[in-house]
């Protein structure tokens, strides 16, 4: 009888599990099939207005997800991808159906390069005829300079603009270590490598200050040569208007002509239906430009057989697979053998945005774009970021272009290590090491770091340096004098860049396409887009709950709050030498 009730409840246990799995992938299925349908579903009706709000993160590449929970969840809607904006834009220029584009952004979650570049495609739009127009309740800087390309900007009644020139705030923790007796063990070279900095000092270095002020100078600049060609103003006139704060209120900014009026957005829309010749008694047709995507416009669409790789790096280098997010070396290693085996691909564009990381994958990402370049030409095109381990993956391209306003060189080398030996000895911990031989005791958190550490460090350092610096000079035709002068670890915008001699033009996303093109010669080609981000079965059931956290933290600590814990928290994980980016810069 014993056997019988246990043979019982395992088939019944087993009965219950198959219907829970059942239900599960039929709840999964169900979602994706309406998802599907609901894409299917999307029209651009006639007289449509293309609404860029553009509130979601926006990355250089942001594939649908393949991960069913994400899907489930809606987790996969909260990125878009700069391509498809970009393709988006572009299409709309000859879409029939769109008589013109609204751009109502608040707060963009983008980088600076990532806005010129969208910008720069809304000037290419104008020259359809087709209007564009801005609304916000609120503009703070970066989405000011977005809406300036419009012919007209509008503001709600009550709401304000925040225009006073570009600043950046770093934290700096030596005090907090001094106080609580955890530190950062740190050893770097280059004296702009300020990416330590904050743990060494209470206050910036002169060389910081310097190349701080210089990179902020430089990226102003750009933005304000913008925003006068489109509003009809001098650079003079607009600084002028940002140093005494001549756009503080909406009176004041429609009087200095930053903003063309203001009105209550019910106004607004019916100013939309006059500008696309609907009836006032109708219904303004308005497509989000994720629906317009979601209806096919998100693709540039071609019969070409050649074909343009674009590998997307973007992200944190880490060593190991990477995906979505981070750069590991496997995953970038893995697109460049498959786009240099692809017979229909003639070129291949890496697309890098990147703040750096990890120096042993760097160098191994560099071998493997040496490789491919033996048999198919790179050419490189910076984003936001390509900075210390950003441009090491980056110097040896074939032709390197950057946007105006890329963050970009950074050609220095750290290592930190944490060290809380003075907290431990505080409440009572004491670590005893013993080893077989004079130096097999390694290095350990719980006590100072020792010479023989720091002599083995600060030597790999300097010769992860010099090799950075020798793979630049390779690259861009200079003597090691000449980069190691402009090295050091410094920053410079892509503008800067070029002058330097570390980049070879000034473009988009495109125009790398198009040079890589005309290094093959050919004119009809379509492009491929790489990696292929693919998950494993166990890693499938990961992505919910990590989403469901950082949700929770972003509610409690709000966005930029949360963006800083994941900061400290990133670099108090850094494993092994970095060729990283100057740590929390932050444009305001």
């Amino acid at each position: 009888m014993t056997f019988l009730r246990e043979l019982l409840a395992v088939i019944l246990g087993v009965f219950i599990s198959f219907f829970i799995m059942f239900f599960i992938f039929f709840a999964i299925g169900s979602a994706l099939s309406s998802s599907f349908m609901e894409e299917e579903r999307i029209l651009v009706k006639d007289n449509s207005v293309l609404v860029l709000r553009l509130d979601k993160q926006i990355r250089d590449f942001a594939p649908k997800s393949d991960d069913p929970f994400e899907q489930l969840l809606g987790f996969e809607d909260e990125r878009i991808g700069l391509n498809t904006v970009i393709n988006a834009i572009d299409n709309a220029k000859y879409d029939e159906k769109i008589k013109g584009i609204s751009i109502e952004s608040m707060f963009l979650r983008a980088g600076i390069a990532q806005v010129q570049e969208i910008r720069d495609k809304l000037n290419e739009f104008k020259e359809s005829g087709k209007f564009i127009v801005a609304y916000a309740d609120y503009y703070d800087q970066k989405n000011y300079y977005l809406s300036s390309v419009a012919d007209s900007i509008y503001i709600y009644p009550e709401g304000g603009l925040d225009f006073k020139g570009l600043s950046s705030e770093i934290l700096f923790f030596k005090d907090f270590q001094d106080k609580y007796g955890i530190k950062m063990e740190v050893i770097r070279h280059g004296k702009y490598k300020s990416a330590v900095e904050p743990f060494l000092a209470n206050e910036m270095s002169e060389a910081n200050r310097e190349q701080t002020f210089a990179f902020l100078n430089s990226i102003w600049g750009e933005l304000v040569a913008d925003m006068g060609e489109n509003r009809g103003m001098t650079s003079e006139r607009i600084n002028e208007i940002a140093d005494s704060l001549l756009a503080r209120n909406p009176n004041l900014a429609i009087e200095n002509g930053l903003l063309t009026g203001q009105m209550p957005k019910d106004q607004y829309i019916k100013l939309l239906k006059n500008l696309s010749e609907v009836n006032e008694d109708s219904k303004l047709s308005r497509i989000s430009v994720e629906n317009y995507i979601k209806s096919g416009k998100g693709r540039i669409m071609s019969t070409a057989k050649d074909k343009i790789a674009v590998i997307y790096a973007q992200g944190e280098i880490m060593y190991g697979k990477g995906d979505e997010r981070i750069i590991g070396q496997e995953l970038i290693k893995e697109a460049l053998q498959k786009a240099k085996a692809a017979k229909d691909v003639k070129a291949i564009v890496l697309r890098v945005n990147s703040p750096g990381g990890s120096a042993l994958a760097s160098d191994i990402i560099l071998r493997e774009i040496e490789i491919t370049k033996e048999e198919k030409p790179v050419v490189v095109s910076m984003g936001s970021y390509a900075t210390s381990g950003g441009y090491y993956i980056s110097c040896n391209a074939d032709r390197i272009i950057a946007e105006p306003t890329t963050i970009t060189g950074s050609i220095g080398v750290f290592g930190a290590i944490p060290n809380i030996s003075e907290f431990s000895k505080r409440i009572g911990i004491n670590a005893e090491q013993i080893g077989t031989n004079k130096r097999s005791v390694g290095y350990s958190i719980f006590e100072p770091m020792n010479e023989d550490f720091y002599m083995v460090t600060r030597e790999g350092i300097e010769r992860v340096y010099n090799t950075f610096v020798t793979k630049v000079a390779e690259g861009r035709k200079m003597t090691f004098e000449e980069v190691d002068s402009i090295a050091q670890g410094r920053v410079w915008t892509g503008k800067e860049a070029l002058e330097k001699g570390l980049v070879d033009e000034l473009g988009s996303l495109e125009d790398a396409v198009r040079t890589a093109a005309d290094l093959v010669g050919i004119t009809e080609y379509r492009v491929r887009n790489y990696p292929d981000y693919e998950k494993e079965f166990k890693d499938i059931f990961k992505g919910p709950f990590a989403k469901v956290k950082e949700n929770m933290l972003k509610t409690e600590l709000g966005e930029s709050n949360y963006q800083a814990l994941q900061r400290i928290k990133e670099f108090s994980e850094l494993k092994g030498i970095q060729t990283r980016l100057p740590f929390l810069i932050e444009i305001n």
